[in-house]
């Protein structure tokens, strides 16, 4: 495993519950601040194999970034179990629920 992509299934792995991290700030933390790409791409290879809560990384807006519409619904029920709320349009208040790693 690359190092950057070892770095950011350890970031996601300590997203504590009932807590949010954007593609762009998981990618930041790890080293790569452009790399939100690569984080998506990590996220759907890496999720089984390393039980990577996926459902606490959202869009840079807050957003469920998922289109298909089975995965939207288990990402907010997922979410809404955790207490996190999220709005009919698939938003979440960073400003309430971004978790903010220490450096």
């Amino acid at each position: 495993m690359q190092p950057f992509t070892r770095e950011v299934v350890e970031i996601i792995k300590r997203i504590p519950e009932g807590r949010v991290m954007t593609y762009g700030q998981i990618a930041a933390a790890a080293g790569s601040p452009r790399g939100a790409r690569q984080v998506v791409r990590i996220l759907h290879t890496q999720t089984k194999a390393h039980r990577l809560p996926w459902h606490r990384v959202v869009n840079g807006k807050g957003e469920i970034a998922i289109q298909e519409d089975e995965g939207r619904m288990k990402q907010t029920l997922y979410l809404e179990g955790e207490g996190v709320e999220v709005d009919a349009d698939g938003r979440i208040d960073l400003a309430k629920y971004r978790h903010e790693p220490e450096a």
